[in-house]
């Protein structure tokens, strides 16, 4: 079964090469921070027995070094707003989503001018016409050439 906000199912494999393994790195990171907080509550007893609290903080740093070797194969770039709506625990499909929504409000506002610009051009070569009759011939050309 698929995770709601998860691109593919969870139960397919990771891609082959760098993304993939530097998926299964980060999978294993979140495992290790989970086990890291697991650790933090159950040795937040006063009792005296040994904390293993610093042997998961250890294990969590060598993920992180681990991660950070991956990365310096992968030439993949994600833009700082992606990061910034994961720190800020959001979705980052969201950011995809603002990104084609801005995309065709800006299409369409283009189109429209465009549009107008078209109909300005039609009027403007109609005034010219009728004040120099001589440009007729060469406007028209123009404009089915531009068709």
């Amino acid at each position: 079964m698929a995770a709601p906000d998860s691109p593919r199912s969870s139960e397919s494999p990771p891609p082959i090469g760098p993304l993939g393994e530097l998926e299964m790195q980060l999978l294993a990171l979140g495992n290790e921070l989970y086990n890291l907080g697991t650790t933090v509550v159950n040795d937040s007893s006063k009792d005296d027995k040994p904390k293993k609290v610093g042997m998961r903080v250890n294990e969590v740093i060598n993920q992180l070094a681990a991660v950070d070797q991956m990365g310096q194969r992968i030439r993949t770039t994600i833009p700082q707003k992606v990061i910034q709506y994961i720190d800020n625990a959001k979705n980052p499909t969201q950011v995809t989503k603002e990104v084609i929504e801005r995309a065709a409000t800006d299409n369409q506002f283009l189109n429209g001018n465009i549009v107008a610009l078209n109909s300005y051009r039609e009027l403007l070569n109609e005034e010219l016409c009728k004040q120099w009759p001589e440009l007729e011939t060469q406007l028209k050309r123009k404009e089915a050439s531009e068709l």
